[in-house]
């Protein structure tokens, strides 16, 4: 993973973590690979993996069982939940953006549209 040095190492853990639960990489109710695995993969101090973890577990994303470790959450209305915020958030930062370069909300609907009008011939 390429870190963005603007942005705290554990959230854009957090963040890689949440895209992957939200996409089906992660599969509901599936081990997690320990702290110390992570960040031997992802080249970060152990702390740091620590500290994603636990606000992962925070948000109900995660949970740890006392002797077996750490788990994808089960809750398929909260992954849901995730899918949409994430969809949310990049729907927002592209219509800002296509904002800010002169776009109207009907010709960023047009461009939106015949895009994925092109990928249904894909």
């Amino acid at each position: 993973m390429d870190f963005d040095s603007t942005v705290p190492i554990y959230l854009q853990i957090i963040g890689e973590i949440k895209r992957q639960i939200a996409s089906g990489e992660r599969e509901p109710g599936s081990r997690v690979e320990s702290v110390r695995e992570l960040a031997q993969r992802m080249g970060v101090n152990p702390n740091t993996g620590q500290r994603a973890f636990a606000q992962l577990e925070r948000d109900g994303l995660m949970y740890t069982e006392r002797t077996s470790g750490r788990y994808i959450t089960a809750d398929t209305a909260l992954i849901a939940k995730l899918r949409k915020e994430l969809a949310g958030n990049m729907i927002s930062a592209f219509v800002e953006s296509m904002l800010k370069i002169g776009f109207s909300k009907d010709e960023i609907l047009k461009l939106v549209k015949d895009y994925m009008e092109g990928k249904e011939h894909e």
